[in-house]
This record gives structure tokens, sequence and C-alpha cells, in this order.
């Protein structure tokens, strides 16, 4: 089974997001919103299907993040993630909470042994209209 197909997004706390944002727009050409930036891209085995990743700052003191008291998270895509959260549980891999389904997708969160929070999404799939 594939499990980690790429990565989703990367997240990190700041003292000053709305500035960070800023700062990475004027300096680095980061196309920021107040939630950060988006990448969008095509699969390279079928192109037909977008992909995006993400880019965000959060607050020094969100919760988030929690039970991690690291200051970043990253996202991972991943493909079948009911089958995967079942093969961490075997693992006794930290399962943080339960599966949710919103309107992105899938989205799991679990902890590595050294405690960083682990994102886990399962995207719904985007399929170019026109092709």
């Amino acid at each position: 089974m594939k499990k980690v197909t790429g990565i989703g997004g990367v997240f990190f706390k700041c003292d000053h997001p709305k500035e960070m944002n800023e700062w990475y727009t004027k300096n680095l050409g980061l196309p920021t919103t107040a939630y950060g930036a988006t990448f969008e891209w095509r699969e390279h085995d079928h192109p037909a299907k977008k992909g995006s990743t993400a880019w965000c700052t959060f607050p020094k003191d969100t919760k988030y993040f929690n039970p991690s008291s690291k200051p970043f998270m990253i996202n991972y895509r991943v493909e079948n993630i009911v089958l995967l959260a079942e093969e961490l549980k075997k693992e006794n891999v930290t399962i943080v909470d339960e599966i949710t389904d919103d309107d992105y997708g899938k989205f799991l969160h679990i902890l590595d042994p050294e405690g960083n929070i682990i994102e886990l999404w399962e995207p719904k799939e985007e399929l170019d209209q026109e092709g």
C-alpha cells in the first residue's frame, strides 16, 4: 500500500503571522492571504489530477498543533487514510484524534516518536474540468 504521496503543507507558529505573511510576499514573492499561501500543481503521472500544497503561519499560542509543543506541523498527503490509520494503530503509533471529513478531504493527526504533530490528509480528488 502506498502511504505518503507528498507534502500537503507546512505550518509554523510565529509571533506576528500577518507581518510574516507580508514579509514572505515582499521578499520571496509568496502569494499570501490571511491564511498563508497555496501552491497548485498537477500530478506528474496523471496530469488531469490537480493538487495543492499549503504554506501557513499560525499565532504562537495556537492550540491547533496540540498536544505537540513544537512550533511547526507538516501535513502529508496520503492515499487511503482509513487503511493507513488501521496500520498505524497496529504499530502503536500515537493517534491524536479521529478521522474527520470536510470540504478539503479527510484528516487525521498523529505524533512521531519525538512528539512532533503530523497531519495526514487524504484530499478529495480534483480533476481538470476541461480534461
